[in-house]
């Protein structure tokens, strides 16, 4: 059994997996890379990669491993850094981030890289995969957990409503939601492009157990996945900044894509390496 790391752990593994991003991202040169909507997530990732989760690098395959899912799929920089902490991946394979022929692109492809549970591509489809494997695992009793990680620019989009819905009338308790709340998305603010508030509210509606959170407190972070649901989803509403842990990026739309000039990725490292 992997052994579950512990708050100090989790918070240098947070800090390692930005420090590895900004250098991936460096390394894409003009290709760019998501490094705003990854860092809204680092804490979640490693919390849930370094401590919640059951899945193992020497049993990938275990049919009672968790699956974890992210709709927000360029994110990925959380993603295959939190992959390369726990032991799925190798430095040198991350090294090869975007470059051509490489297995690790911009956004994750599922067999390409070991650890990966889904392609991700177009925003809002995920929800719905994940309530599939939380119903298969149910019906056929399993104990294993579904994680999905979507951002609440994504649920704009009403097929995530709809499986809500149906993980809801299947009492999938099974099923775990994680919304990265960072109300920044590409086109602007969450609140201006399509207000989505009161989530908490919303979820509740859809007779879901609903707790928000401070989406970079490890501690709390912890805390609440340490808790679950009974016979209902479980909605961990993350409140997150974009960006988070470099000044020039948090808060800014344009960092949700975008190249690092050599002059930014000192400064960020220098940032991140204080935090």
């Amino acid at each position: 059994m992997r052994e579950k790391r512990g708050l100090a752990e989790l918070k240098a593994m947070a800090k390692r997996m930005r420090l590895k991003a900004l250098d991936m991202a460096l390394g894409s040169g003009k290709k760019g890379a998501h490094l705003g909507p990854a860092f809204s997530c680092m804490e979640i990732m490693a919390v849930l990669y370094g401590s919640i989760m059951n899945i193992d690098p020497d049993m990938p395959e275990d049919i009672n491993r968790d699956r974890f899912i992210s709709s927000k799929a360029h994110s990925v920089l959380a993603q295959y850094t939190a992959l390369h902490e726990i032991g799925f991946v190798t430095e040198e394979e991350l090294n090869t981030f975007q470059e051509n022929g490489t297995s690790f692109g911009g956004h994750p492809i599922m067999n390409l890289q070991r650890g990966l549970e889904y392609t991700g591509g177009s925003l809002g489809m995920a929800l719905s995969v994940g309530v599939g494997m939380a119903l298969d695992a149910k019906r056929k009793r399993r104990p294993n957990k579904v994680y999905i990680l979507v951002g609440d620019g994504e649920l704009n989009e009403g097929s995530n409503w709809e499986a809500i819905m149906s993980a809801a009338q299947f009492k999938l308790d099974n099923l775990v939601v994680i919304v990265d709340k960072n109300g920044l998305q590409y086109d602007g603010p969450t609140s201006e492009i399509m207000n989505i508030d009161n989530l908490q509210s919303k979820f509740e509606a859809f007779n879901c157990k609903t707790v928000v959170v401070n989406g970079h407190d490890v501690a709390a972070l912890l805390k609440v996945f340490g808790d679950s649901a009974k016979e209902c989803p479980y909605v961990v509403i993350a409140e997150t900044v974009k960006g988070k842990g470099v000044s020039f990026m948090e808060n800014v739309r344009e960092w949700h894509h975008s190249a690092l000039s050599q002059k930014q990725y000192e400064q960020a490292v220098e940032e991140v390496t204080g935090i």
